[in-house]
Formats: structure tokens, C-alpha cells, sequence
């Protein structure tokens, strides 16, 4: 199992410490490092800088939504981004959810999946340098254009961040990895049939799909205080992404049997969001988070890799630089 860095997406490194913190993961074994993007920092710029201020470490986007780039500028992306690395990048992708698409970009969240679906077969045909024709529901393109420049992989990996069945089906049937947050190990069996359902529809066996879940890291003696670090990121997830009837996190926390994730909702979109982060059980944390003191990191680590997991993508939360290059240290030392 490879370890992963995740970057903050909200701005709060500056590019001098997210280049500082990826060179050091760089030189512990670290095999990938992710830069998602949300309404704060974008991931493309910041991939750019971390190209050319690393060697080794691969370079992925953690996620990019379809609807904020169109399938072509993705797949231009894409190639530019793994030459400017030398072969390292890996593009993640996701549908993201009506906060964002309709309240940030301003467009429709319509038709997700089947978006998803045709963004990543235009990708491909980009990345290919094929001449760009495509008859879809969502997309169609009829000039015949291909790419100008020439990218230095005619594949280039591409990631889905899904959770709802048909997306898993989605993943499992056209995606190179599945990135998944708020991943449970020991609840992955209730994940793991749709992928097993989407990879037998493209023929293939699910040991061909990377798995790398997003996941947040307290490295702590205090096991209360660790969890404490984590609650109110939960929450945040749990009950305020998305509107009340759409909510992939909380519905993925309802189904792995936490009948909490309904309260946390109910008071983080009713403005209560003390309450909120007040209403997150331990267990749920222990679930989804690596949080507690060193003793627990291995035992944490086992659980992953027996649950499939190729690539732990981790979060450090802690208050400053040396306290993140200490996570990231003890959790090299423990894999």
C-alpha cells in the first residue's frame, strides 16, 4: 500500500509550504501527492509549481469537477500537466454537487453521470491526439480536431471521487483508480458489490482498479483531543455538502449504519453548527479518519490494506508546519 499527501483546497498554505510539504513527503516514499479544488485554491496552478519543484512524487487533482472545465480543456489539461512532470500525473475527477456547481459555477447540475461518462471517453480521445468527434447526450463535437501538442503518455490515469451505487458501477467500469472520502475499511463490503458490478461490465477483474481514499490524519497522545482535531471536519461533510435531499456524504455515513449523520444535518443547515460538530460520534471518526496516538497508526494501516486500499492519500490536520511534517513522518515510519 503507497501513502499519499492530500493539500488543504481552501488557500490556507501558502504555495511556499504546500511545495515544502510535498518535497518532504517526496523524500519520506511518499508515491503521489493530490490537490483538490473546491471555491478556495485552484489545483491546476498549484500542480504547475509542484511539477517543477519535485522529481518523483506523482502529481494528481483531487478532485476537478466536470461541469467548471469543459471535456476538451480537461484533456488539454491533462496532457499538459503530465509533461510539465515528466509522466506523473493522474487526473481525478468527480461530479461535485449543486453547492458548488449551480452555486459557485453557476451552471445546471444536470445529468451528472451520464457528464462524467462522456468527459472521461473526450479525455481519453484528447490525450490520444485523435481527431475529436463525439455524438453524446450532453456533448457534441463534429470538427475533428485533435490535440496540437504531443503528450508524453497516450494514457494518462484517470481517478473517479464517487459514492452513490451508479457512480461506484461508473468507477468500476471506466476508471483507472476510485478515490473515495469518508472511506470506512471496515464498511467497504457495502461499497465494493457496485464497483464488482461496473468492472464485470467492461469485463475486467476490480483487482485492476486503484483504490485511494482521502483520509484525515491526527497523530496525537491524546485520543480525544485527536478525534476533536477531526469532528468538526466530519461534520462539515456530514451535514453541510450538499442540500438536505442530496447529501453523497451524509447518505454514505447513513449506510455504513450511523443514524447520527441525520441529526448532524439537520443542525448544521439549520445554522447550528456547534451543535453539529458536538453531534459527531467517536465511532464515525475512528471510522473514516486515522486519529490517536502513534500505538494506533499500524493497526489503522492494516485495516486499509486489507480492505483493499493501494494508495492512502492522507490529510495532516495539525496547527502548523513541523506538526504536519511530523504526521507524515510517523505514518512513513509506521508503514
Amino acid at each position: 500500500m503507497n501513502l499519499g499527501l492530500v493539500l488543504p483546497y481552501e488557500g490556507s498554505f501558502s504555495l511556499a509550504e504546500s511545495i515544502d510539504l510535498t518535497r518532504t513527503a517526496e523524500s519520506l516514499g511518499y508515491d503521489s501527492v493530490w490537490m483538490p479544488e473546491a471555491w478556495g485554491t485552484d489545483a491546476v496552478s498549484v500542480l504547475g509549481a509542484l511539477a517543477a519543484s519535485t522529481d518523483r512524487i506523482k502529481l494528481g487533482t483531487g478532485i476537478l469537477n466536470v461541469f467548471s472545465r469543459t471535456p476538451a480543456l480537461l484533456g488539454q489539461t491533462a496532457a499538459t500537466l503530465d509533461a510539465l512532470s515528466g509522466g506523473r500525473f493522474i487526473l481525478g475527477l468527480g461530479t461535485s454537487g449543486h453547492q458548488v456547481v449551480a452555486g459557485w459555477h453557476g451552471v445546471p447540475f444536470d445529468r451528472p453521470l451520464q457528464r462524467m461518462r462522456e468527459t472521461i471517453e473526450i479525455v481519453r480521445q484528447v490525450v490520444r491526439r485523435q481527431p475529436l468527434r463525439f455524438e453524446g447526450e450532453v456533448f457534441k463535437l463534429g470538427q475533428g480536431l485533435k490535440l496540437l501538442s504531443h503528450p508524453v503518455r497516450a494514457e494518462i490515469p484517470i481517478f473517479l471521487a464517487t459514492l452513490t451505487p451508479a457512480g461506484l458501477r461508473l468507477t468500476g467500469e471506466l476508471a483507472d483508480g476510485w478515490m473515495p472520502t469518508m472511506f470506512s475499511p471496515a464498511h467497504v463490503g457495502l461499497l465494493r458489490h457496485d464497483l464488482e458490478q461496473g468492472a464485470k461490465a467492461s469485463g475486467r477483474e476490480l483487482q485492476a482498479l486503484e483504490i485511494a481514499p482521502t483520509v484525515p490524519l491526527v497523530i496525537d497522545d491524546d485520543a480525544g483531543r485527536a478525534r476533536n482535531a477531526v469532528r468538526s471536519w466530519v461534520a462539515l461533510y456530514v451535514g453541510g455538502m450538499g442540500s438536505p435531499a442530496k447529501n453523497y456524504y451524509n447518505q454514505t455515513a447513513l449506510r455504513y449504519g450511523f443514524k447520527e449523520a441525520r441529526q448532524i444535518q439537520d443542525l448544521y443547515l439549520s445554522g447550528k453548527r456547534l451543535e453539529a460538530v458536538a453531534a459527531v460520534p467517536d465511532a464515525l471518526i475512528d471510522a473514516v479518519a486515522i486519529a490517536g496516538p502513534e500505538s494506533t497508526v499500524r493497526d489503522r494501516l492494516a485495516a486499509f490494506r486489507e480492505s483493499g486500499v493501494t494508495t492512502l492519500a492522507v490529510m495532516p490536520f495539525a496547527a502548523d508546519g513541523p506538526g504536519r511534517r511530523r504526521a507524515l513522518e510517523a505514518l512513513a515510519a509506521a508503514a
